[in-house]
């Protein structure tokens, strides 16, 4: 028997060089975390066309984004960023009488262009309920530097 709150694990943070549709390279994170949900409740429908990512009825998946630098671990925002760190996890259903939603999920991330050589991420989700999750975070990771990438 698993809560109605649903639980997340971090997993693991794997990176590697990849290239776009236009040829350019950068480099490629992917997080791995493991979730359980007693109530199998978790991921939304498609969105409505006015919805976009932070907004409530669009983004279930949610992340903040740490940087290092010169000791000292910041904060950065959306607003520095110019993109939201807010992504969504679509429709879930269990199927038979048990209800218990158990899986991993992955999330992509790319940098292309990144002013932060280390990072770390604190990431949770919520339910269709609304109910959050556990706050798990990523080690803080040293990023290499983006202009060596595929040379």
């Amino acid at each position: 028997v698993y809560s109605e709150i649903p639980e997340i694990a971090y997993k693991n943070f794997l990176f590697r060089d990849t290239t776009d549709l236009l040829g350019n390279t950068s480099l490629l994170g992917v997080l791995t975390f493991t979730f359980v949900d007693g109530d199998g409740d978790l991921g939304l429908d498609q969105p409505p066309d006015t919805a976009t990512p932070g907004n409530p009825s669009y983004s279930n998946l949610f992340f903040t984004l740490f940087a290092y630098q010169n000791g000292i671990i910041t904060e950065i925002g959306e607003d520095e960023l110019e993109f939201p760190l807010a992504y969504r996890i679509p429709l879930l259903e269990p199927e038979g009488s048990d209800k218990t939603l158990k899986g991993e999920i992955e999330v992509e991330f790319i940098y292309v262009a990144f002013d932060y050589d280390t990072i770390s991420y604190d990431f949770y989700i919520t339910d269709r309920a609304g109910h959050e999750s556990n706050v798990e975070s990523t080690p803080f990771f040293i990023l290499p530097d983006l202009d060596s990438l595929g040379n």
